[in-house]
Order: C-alpha cells, then structure tokens, then sequence
C-alpha cells in the first residue's frame, strides 16, 4: 500500500490556501501560499491517521486522484508505523501473542502500535515480516512544492 492521499486546495476570500483530504474528512489545514499549504497539508496528514490509530478507528486506503487535486505523501515514520498497525489489525492477534511471536515484551509491541512512539525502521520491517508483510521504501523525486532545505 502506498500512503499518498490526494489533496484539494482552495483559495478564500480571504487569500488562504484551505487543504482538505477527500479520504480524511476530517483533516483540514491551511496555508499562505501554496508551498506553505502542501508542508501543513503533510503534517496534518500524519496527525489525522495517527489520531485514527489512537482512537481503534479504520486507516482507509487512498484513493485515486480526481482532476484538481495534489498528492500529499504521509510522512515516513508515519507510513512504516500505519502499515505495521493496520498488518497487526488484520492478523487477528493479540499483542501479547505478537509480542510472544517476536520474542519481545508486551510493552514493547505497545509502544510499537502507538502513533507517536519513535520506533526504528528495522524494527518495524521485522515485525510486518512476522505479520506476512514487508516494508519497501521508495524514492522519487518530490514536486519543487516540497523541497526540503
């Protein structure tokens, strides 16, 4: 699954650039210019699935772009975290039989499904490994929108 959900930006009245995510109705942000939207747009992505993820609530699949709309691409600790969350969710295990499958405390694998819990790469490609998934990362070349400095 790839994490990049498509975006529309309007401009108000007011000369603000509003983003809104047709998959993530609930994820709303803004910006001055363009640029300033699509980076707030990112953020406020990450922390619309990290909120489903809190609250036991489904990840839905992004859909395919429709005309005027931009693809915003979940950060990528945030992307690695919602696969492993969404693979353990479909396993259909407990987290301690997880942990068990792992070799690792309880409390570990909790920390693991928490959103906000920095968990290395690695150890989340184990466990989607043990979960029947892996972790594949790409690179592409970003829109000059989102160049980082």
């Amino acid at each position: 699954m790839r994490f990049i959900y498509q975006a529309r930006l309007e401009r108000t009245a007011s000369d603000e650039i509003v983003v809104s995510f047709r998959d993530l109705p609930e994820c709303l942000t803004s910006g001055r210019t363009r640029a300033e939207a699509i980076a707030a747009a990112q953020d406020a992505l990450g922390e619309a699935v990290a909120g489903r993820i809190d609250d036991g609530e489904p990840i839905p699949a992004p859909t395919s772009a429709r005309s005027g709309e931009y693809p915003v691409t979940l950060p990528a600790d945030m992307a690695a975290k919602t696969a492993f969350v969404m693979a353990f969710r479909n396993s259909g295990l407990s987290r301690s039989a997880l942990a068990k499958r792992l070799g690792m405390d309880g409390k570990m694998v909790r920390r693991m499904l928490d959103p906000r819990h920095g968990t290395a790469p690695g150890r989340i490609d184990k466990a989607l490994h043990a979960l029947g998934s892996e972790l594949v990362i790409e690179i592409r070349e970003c829109s000059p929108l989102l160049g980082r400095s």
